[in-house]
């Protein structure tokens, strides 16, 4: 059963309930599939995420992601030329200059153990975080989805093993007036919108 029909199915909630309540507190705890795992790291930071099904669902998702921030007609900041074409009935301007109003990338991959974005320059070239818009529209599928970053950084070096991206980092917060941890004090924030094609 998928991530998202057990999210929305009150019986298999109450089955689960049953299950727990059977255990002894001594038993271990049952891990998390990374799809559930990263859904609830990722709302935690403060992400938006939309799962679609099909890439008509991602082209709708996109136009009201549009017409939520009134970003029609605006600069889009965006190195992928194939995101370029996907998304080019909108009437967006697609420029190379940080100044827009939003950035529109791919990922290297989902990172469930703390819900964050890995990206590399692959996507963001050599680009800091601090350098790109303040506003993320991220286009991804559930085949990205990994446990952790270490994972994502061996997969990352058998893709190219002759030539290791050298710009590689995660974005993990994702509001601005959430407290922070210890753990992610002087991280850069960004508001992220996150489309989730399902393709498994």
């Amino acid at each position: 059963m998928s991530l998202f029909k057990r999210l929305l199915n009150p019986k298999y909630k109450s089955e689960e309930k049953i299950k727990k309540s059977d255990r002894s507190k001594y038993f271990p705890e049952n891990k998390l599939p990374t799809d559930e795992k990263f859904t609830y790291n990722f709302n935690k930071n403060g992400g938006k995420f939309i799962y679609c099904e099909n890439l008509e669902e991602v082209l709708e998702a996109f136009d009201n992601i549009l017409f939520e921030n009134n970003w029609y007609e605006n600069d889009v900041y965006c190195f992928n030329d194939q995101l370029k074409t996907r998304f080019e009935g909108y009437n967006l301007k697609f420029v190379k200059k940080s100044k827009a109003t939003f950035f529109l990338t791919t990922c290297e991959a989902l990172v469930a153990d703390n819900g964050s974005i890995l990206l590399c320059s692959n996507q963001i070239k050599e680009k800091k975080l601090n350098e790109l818009p303040e506003n993320f529209v991220v286009f991804a599928t559930t085949s990205q989805l990994i446990d952790s970053i270490s994972e994502g950084m061996r997969n990352i070096k058998n893709q190219s093993p002759s030539q290791i991206p050298s710009n590689i980092t995660t974005i993990k917060t994702f509001e601005s007036d959430k407290e922070k941890d210890f753990m992610s004090q002087g991280s850069i924030t960004k508001n992220l919108y996150l489309l989730l094609l399902e393709d498994l």
